[in-house]
């Protein structure tokens, strides 16, 4: 038998703090033991490996709900492979991600999925997980949402953005929420009027306003507040539960709050971009602001402590990352001179969990709250509870051995993301993940890394495990 001790720490979870040993046998956690205890003094003899995490966190591992892994976007793809991306994730105590399968127009559900399985074979880090995209609502792929759900895939992502890409009008997304009321799935929604959204962005490139920051102007708080409002009441009339994702400004926050007010099955979750960073990366001289380009966009600074309050109301329920990264040169470059041809999206997976241990340090959540929001409320959303997010006897032994007290300024000369530009560059955060075991093995380690591609598995979800 494979045993593992991780003596020394204080465990964090998102009910509760102890000072408790942690005995990993065969890649699942064993038992607990407060410190000093006879178990715990018996396990110390056994011969077990130890880990020692005297002065540390004892965390789960993160579960980043949204990645976009070699996504095809704009004639690119994110810069990231499978590959690469988790290790990244792996480096920042992140041990699990639900990356978005897509289903391409006049194609079925089944070959998108299918696509980004072999995409993700044999090359994860960490575990990983699926939702599908639909492209086409129609009568064919209703039918194949149930035939997935039975296999593991869960929740269906729509976009009220991107028409001629993604877009779904408000009949397919009706239908497709029906179909979720029906099958247990949970429908995830990119809430931005993108028909009102493209009308702008025709005006603006008319009149010359080409640069980065109109991409934020043009994509308006109220045209994501007046989406999200559409999308809460069509799932009302579906009975289905609605997952907004990437949440930026504080009207849509505040429809979310009615929402859930009125005890409706609608959940919010929102990125660190939109917590950290704001429209002034946007409108950095020259074409810098093309590195902050993403959708929903960067919002003006007063949006933050909406958000922030949000996430202590539990109006927004996890933070992930939409991970989407594009490099500087070569990919975001496609866009000078046209703001709407820059790719969206940001590099985020490696510093997540970073990033909100600083809002931990700054007092703006609490340690039980930060565990909550990164690890354990996404495995509840997307159906790996408890078998990931918690630290309890059968959860599978995702751990991150975490240094509060470590400082380091974010880079990219030093993140393992495959991205030439970090969006953070130059922030000085405290907190680090000094260890971190997936499955019960050690995969980093005091600045090695120690995986492997493949180590990785893939991972069937239940259905929606959050539910009010």
């Amino acid at each position: 038998m494979n045993r593992t001790l991780i003596s020394g720490g204080l465990v964090v979870t998102a009910s509760e703090e102890a000072e408790a040993d942690v005995l990993v046998e065969d890649g699942r956690i064993a038992a607990l033991a407060l410190r000093g205890s006879e178990p715990a003094r018996a396990w110390a003899r056994s011969g077990a490996e130890t880990v020692d995490a005297t002065g540390h966190y004892v965390i789960p591992g993160g579960v980043d709900g949204h990645t976009h892994m070699e996504m095809p976007f704009g004639g690119t793809y994110s810069a990231d492979t499978f590959e690469t991306g988790t290790r990244a994730a792996a480096w920042g105590g992140t041990t699990t991600i639900v990356d978005f399968a897509i289903q391409r127009p006049g194609e079925s559900v089944r070959s998108g999925v299918d696509s980004w399985m072999a995409k993700a074979d044999g090359d994860c880090a960490i575990d990983y997980a699926f939702h599908a995209i639909l492209s086409d609502v129609n009568e064919s792929s209703l039918k194949e949402m149930d035939a997935l759900v039975e296999e593991g895939v869960t929740s269906f992502k729509l976009f009220m953005a991107y028409p001629g890409v993604f877009y779904s009008d408000d009949g397919q997304i009706l239908r497709a929420m029906q179909r979720c009321a029906a099958n247990g799935a949970l429908t995830m929604m990119h809430a931005e009027n993108g028909i009102a959204i493209d009308v702008l962005v025709e005006q603006a490139l008319a009149e010359g306003r080409t640069d980065p920051r109109h991409h934020g102007e043009v994509r308006r708080a109220l045209l994501e507040s007046e989406a999200t409002h559409r999308a809460i009441q069509l799932a009302r009339v579906a009975g289905a539960p609605l997952y907004v994702v990437h949440v930026s400004a504080n009207e849509a926050v505040a429809e979310l709050a009615r929402a859930r007010d009125l005890g409706l099955n609608v959940f919010g979750e929102t990125c660190p971009q939109y917590l950290f960073l704001s429209a002034d990366n946007l409108a950095e001289p020259g074409f810098e602001g093309a590195k902050y380009v993403c959708s929903t966009p960067l919002r003006p600074r007063e949006h933050q402590e909406h958000l922030w309050r949000a996430l202590r109301t539990n109006d927004l329920s996890v933070v992930s990352t939409d991970h989407c990264p594009f490099c500087f040169a070569g990919q975001k470059d496609l866009g000078v001179g046209d703001f709407s041809r820059i790719p969206n999206g940001m590099p985020g997976v490696e510093h997540r969990m970073d990033l909100l241990h600083q809002a931990v340090v700054e007092g703006r959540i609490n340690r039980r709250r930060w565990v909550e929001l990164a690890c354990a409320t996404p495995a509840r959303m997307f159906g790996l509870y408890p078998r990931k997010g918690t630290i309890a006897p059968g959860a599978d032994a995702d751990l991150v051995v975490y240094d509060p007290n470590a400082e380091q300024t974010i880079s990219a000369r030093t993140h393992h993301m495959n991205v030439d530009y970090s969006a953070y560059e130059g922030r000085r955060v405290r907190g680090r993940a000094r260890t971190v075991l997936s499955r019960g093995r050690v995969i980093v380690d005091r600045g090695s890394y120690l995986g492997r591609a493949g180590h990785g598995s893939y991972l069937p979800r239940s259905t929606c495990q959050y539910l009010l």
